[in-house]
């Protein structure tokens, strides 16, 4: 009965053994964020704004004083996306350009969404007295992958989220997450271009992904402990199953 006793306890033991091998401890200095002196970052830009793109989804509303002047323009259009609650939703096309009523292709790609309504204002002038015009990015939206608490694609109202927030939405980094090294892929005219982000630094706030654009994706990339834990457990039951093997044989030869 001891003999039995003392194989269990060398079974969980080893068990104990095993799971420590593939874990580790991680130190402070790579969790913690914004290490360092944050009264010397300077301020972000209050200004920025999103720029639209090719691919975007708009949505624009055109006002005036007389509504029979302006019903035209609001009408519905062969390249008019449907963006529920009657309201007219238009595609960026890969040059830039939207296909609006009347004025026919104008190219907003590139303006931010202020800069595109005084465009359009002063292009609609010829047109109808004292032009109004609202317009908002649709299909606005950001990813986050990896080692967070809830990866997804996040659509946005705000215009202007920072990485932080994007990560606080997506349940912030898990204990396993790399905070040193983040990347940020972002599609810029017709390159992709790849950022990385160090969480634990205050030059995150300088950095030019601290505001997101629209269809950027975040990925926070695993630590070692988290890679070696995952090879590990595929081959753990197979380890448990030998160690157990092995302590039923030496049990049989120490009768």
């Amino acid at each position: 009965m001891k003999t039995n006793h003392r194989l269990w306890g060398m079974k969980y033991t080893l068990i104990g053994v095993i799971f420590w091998m593939i874990t580790s401890c991680v130190p402070r200095e790579r969790i913690v964020y914004f290490q360092g002196d944050l009264e010397s970052v300077e301020k972000i830009a209050a200004e920025y704004s999103a720029t639209i793109k090719p691919d975007d989804l708009l949505t624009i509303t055109v006002y005036g004083r007389n509504l029979d002047a302006t019903r035209i323009f609001n009408q519905e259009s062969n390249n008019n996306l449907s963006g529920g609650d009657n309201q007219k939703t238009f595609l960026v096309d890969e040059e830039g350009n939207v296909e609006f009523p009347v004025l026919g292709k104008i190219k907003l790609a590139g303006l931010t969404r202020n800069e595109a309504i005084q465009y359009m204002k002063g292009l609609l002038s010829s047109e109808i007295i004292d032009p109004g015009v609202s317009i908002s990015i649709t299909n606005y939206r950001i990813t986050v992958l990896g080692e967070v608490g809830s990866p997804g694609t996040y659509p946005l109202l705000n215009e202007k989220v920072t990485i932080l927030e994007a990560l606080g939405m997506a349940g912030d980094l898990t204990i396993n997450g790399v905070r040193e090294n983040v990347l940020v892929i972002r599609d810029e005219g017709e390159e992709r271009n790849f950022y990385r982000v160090n969480l634990t630094s205050e030059e995150v706030f300088t950095s030019p992904v601290y505001y997101l654009s629209q269809n950027d994706v975040v990925y926070v990339e695993p630590n070692q402990a988290k890679i070696n834990t995952s090879a590990n457990t595929r081959n753990l039951s197979i380890i448990i199953s030998v160690a157990s093997f092995l302590l039923t044989v030496v049990a049989l030869i120490i009768r």
